[in-house]
């Protein structure tokens, strides 16, 4: 776990999935400005772009779940 920590890749690491899951969430709070529709809205918050930052943040949590292991 330390060697992991201890190096700037492993910290970059680190950092990919809790940036992408606060993008996520402010996105869905604020709004992604997605303008592919303008005449209808939405059902869902989830818009284009807050799912491809929660697909992103799925694909860096390996490093979170291997320091957790």
């Amino acid at each position: 776990m330390q060697r992991m920590i201890s190096n700037a890749p492993g910290l970059l690491s680190l950092a990919a999935a809790p940036t992408f899951a606060l993008m996520a969430l402010a996105t869905i709070v604020f709004g992604d400005g997605d303008a592919m529709c303008a005449a209808g809205h939405q059902a869902s918050p989830l818009g284009a772009m807050a799912q491809m930052y929660l697909l992103m943040t799925a694909f860096h949590a390996a490093p979170w779940l291997k320091l957790l292991r």
